[in-house]
């Protein structure tokens, strides 16, 4: 029997995806990881809101180590600060969103699993937020999100 030959390197997949103001630096991606796990750097300017709508995902779990700085997550409606040194593992089916409320701009890690998600998640949705020149258009971005396997949440009510 053949013995299988991994190809182990210090972050094999290290990519950065400009989303506007936001940067995505991937790390690990599931063909690097025999699809267990996806992990990627990501920052967040001072007072900058995340673009995307809030979404979940049925398919894997997220969880969020805070390096630098102070990135607020709405989980379910609720805030939840996740500050440096802290953990935050949001649950398959929590919709969810982030905003960088503070003064500080925001680094922080962000695995996934298994590996249900990479790069041409975040390629594409870089394309088509860097392409509108200010907010993206919200029917493309929710069909790049349930082309990747995230379900859009429904736009919150207005006042």
């Amino acid at each position: 029997m053949a013995q299988q030959t991994l190809d182990l390197n210090v972050n094999p997949a290290d990519e950065t995806i400009r989303l506007g103001p936001l940067a995505v630096r991937f790390l690990l991606t599931g063909e690097n990881s025999n699809s267990s796990v996806a992990a990627f750097e990501l920052f967040v300017p001072a007072s900058q809101r995340l673009a995307a709508p809030a979404h979940s995902h049925d398919h894997y779990e997220e969880t969020i180590y805070g390096i630098d700085g102070v990135l607020t997550w709405t989980v379910d409606g609720r805030p939840i600060d996740v500050g440096p040194g802290q953990a935050l593992c949001i649950p398959r089916g929590a919709v969810h969103r982030f905003d960088n409320n503070g003064t500080q701009d925001v680094r922080a890690l962000c695995v996934i699993t298994p590996a249900a998600i990479g790069p041409q998640h975040f390629r594409e949705s870089a394309e088509a937020i860097n392409a509108a020149g200010g907010p993206p258009d919200r029917a493309k971005m929710m069909e790049i999100m349930r082309r990747h396997g995230l379900t859009p949440a429904p736009p919150p009510p207005q006042a």
